[in-house]
């Protein structure tokens, strides 16, 4: 029991300085894509906040699968390269006896990571997406940020604001170039703010300006100034609740769709936390490191393993998706495969008398070190 105490205490906080690590660099690498978006005009710079937890939530699954397998390994690296598994085996304690530490430790991680995968990633997903739609679906001249060049959602319009007053509608010094079967009209006004019509319909009035229409030279150039100019702004009135994507969908909405997308996610979810368990288990075997050496290429092997997974995941992810794979057959091969090579690994460090062994290797290096001197 104090072995299995302490031996949790170590990869608990081998797990707290793990995901703070990888935390900080995702929420660092988000938060520089939604600032790159917000400065470009494709989400509201007032959404950012809520951008960034939304996109973090979306990673926390892989950041605790990731969590659960280096600190595992990362302990029982550290008990080769101090000679405790040594003492350990000598004892004549097995490998075996680490599952259940191991298991105590990493079966609530495994909780976690399907209660993100099933429930907090789809809505964060699906969240993120209505703020995104409703960013583009605003009225054109409300997307625009002063001092940028802006198109329209119809892509027929190009509007320049100079400024705001104030907290006001009121924009200064606008710029609208249109393009229509007419040709290209250039519209300049001192001033323009957006009005609601009798219907609900939104318009845009400038104040104050010059229209010019057709090209400079030409004799159907036309030239004059108004007041008072009224234009129509499109505004889109999809339902913003409505034909949601599947990565978006709640786990037990998925569930009623028989569509290969929906087959898909739905294989996508159930992976991550069998992912994690799978790769729990296999950190204990795959631990090993001469005492002499580095512990740096168990880290980078994990890093491999860690990411071949993910890929055979999507890899029979997008075969699903494509219509190539059912559902039914396709969802626990990969796992049932991997916990194979598991337990093959736990057999051979649990074959003492293996050749290849890690103490029969150890003891030959030893050997061939002692010759050498």
């Amino acid at each position: 029991m104090i072995f299995q105490r302490a031996l949790r205490r170590e990869m608990a906080s081998a797990a707290g300085a793990t995901f703070t690590v990888l935390f900080s660099i995702s929420v660092t690498w988000t938060l520089i894509g939604v600032l790159g978006k917000a400065a470009g005009g494709k989400a509201a710079s007032g959404d950012v906040v809520a951008l960034i937890a939304f996109a973090v939530l979306n990673y926390l699954p892989t950041l605790v699968i990731l969590t659960s397998f280096i600190s595992v390994l990362m302990v029982v690296t550290r008990t080769y390269r101090d000679s405790e598994m040594v003492v350990w085996f000598a004892s004549g304690l097995s490998l075996a006896r680490w599952v259940r530490p191991v298991l105590t430790f990493g079966l609530p991680l495994v909780l976690i990571t399907a209660g993100l995968s099933f429930i907090a990633t789809p809505w964060a997903k699906q969240k993120s997406m209505e703020y995104v739609e409703r960013f583009e679906k605003r009225e054109d001249l409300q997307k625009v940020s002063p001092g940028q060049f802006k198109e329209s959602a119809a892509a027929n319009r190009i509007f320049f604001v100079e400024g705001v007053a104030g907290k006001s509608a009121v924009v200064q010094n606008v710029f609208v170039n249109t393009t229509d079967a007419r040709g290209d009209a250039v519209i300049v006004a001192r001033e323009g703010v957006v009005n609601t019509g009798p219907k609900g319909e939104r318009y845009l009035v400038l104040k104050n300006g010059r229209r010019y229409q057709g090209t400079p030279g030409q004799a159907d150039f036309q030239t004059m100034e108004f007041d008072s100019y009224s234009m129509r702004v499109t505004q889109q009135t999809q339902d913003l609740e409505s034909d949601h994507e599947a990565v978006a969908m709640p786990t037990m909405e998925l569930l009623q769709h028989e569509g290969s997308v929906a087959r898909a996610e739905l294989l996508w979810r159930i992976a991550q936390p069998l992912t994690c368990l799978v790769l729990i288990l296999l950190a204990v075997p795959l631990g090993f490191v001469n005492p002499r050496a580095g512990s740096s290429a168990n880290l980078i092997i994990a890093l491999l393993v860690f990411f071949s997974y993910n890929n055979f995941v999507k890899l029979v992810e997008a075969s699903v998706k494509q219509g190539k794979g059912s559902f039914a057959l396709s969802w626990w091969p990969l796992h049932l495969a991997a916990l194979l090579v598991v337990f093959g690994l736990f057999a051979w460090r649990l074959n003492l008398n293996h050749r290849y062994h890690p103490l029969a290797l150890l003891a030959a290096y030893k050997r061939s070190r002692n010759k050498k001197d």
